[in-house]
């Protein structure tokens, strides 16, 4: 969390799109000053939200984010949401609509032991993609590369890129060397 968190300006106002339990929108009122909301469509992680004091709204985001208008919010946060929406171009597009600053995390499927897995014929089974094949919420899988495309397609101009492994920040070679892929964007 605190490797996103740093990612967010001080005193901003940020959206969490499939925000789980507030838990990073919780630090970063206490912690940086932001204010904002969590969209989350699940009960259970509704309440939690609430028990921490984080303004949420339970919504579907495969509806979209037509309740907000145009820049309402300077920081739009979809960490490890984009991998299990239908809608994903649509969302990225709204993304940038409603906020200054998107930043986006996903399962990077481009990741070594990823590539080694199907190699063996097999679909990957890890900490960041820990469903199996038959069994699992992402509708889809991603690659540093996929998603720089999809940012050309959505006119988004990405601002920053890096991966993650294990709560570390992977810069070298991070499309081999990282289990989650990360981008900083605004519409170019």
């Amino acid at each position: 969390m605190e490797v996103f968190a740093n990612l967010v300006p001080p005193g901003s106002k940020v959206l969490d799109l499939g925000c789980g339990g507030g838990g990073l929108l919780s630090l970063l009122v206490r912690e940086r000053g932001c204010s904002g909301y969590g969209i989350e469509i699940d009960d259970a992680k509704l309440l939690d939200c609430v028990k921490r004091g984080v303004n949420v709204l339970q919504r579907n985001l495969e509806e979209g984010l037509s309740i907000f208008e145009d820049g309402s919010f300077d920081v739009v946060l979809q960490l490890d949401t984009l991998q299990n929406l239908r809608n994903t171009e649509a969302m990225l597009r709204e993304t940038a609509r409603v906020g200054r600053i998107g930043i986006v995390s996903f399962p990077n499927f481009a990741h070594w032991p990823n590539r080694l897995s199907v190699l063996r014929g097999r679909m990957p089974v890890t900490k960041v993609l820990p469903y199996q094949w038959y069994d699992t919420p992402n509708i889809r899988v991603g690659t540093f590369a996929d998603f720089e495309i999809l940012a050309r397609q959505c006119g988004l101009r990405i601002l920053e890129s890096f991966g993650l492994h294990e709560g570390r920040v992977v810069q070298w070679q991070p499309n081999l060397l990282a289990s989650t892929a990360v981008f900083k964007f605004e519409r170019a």
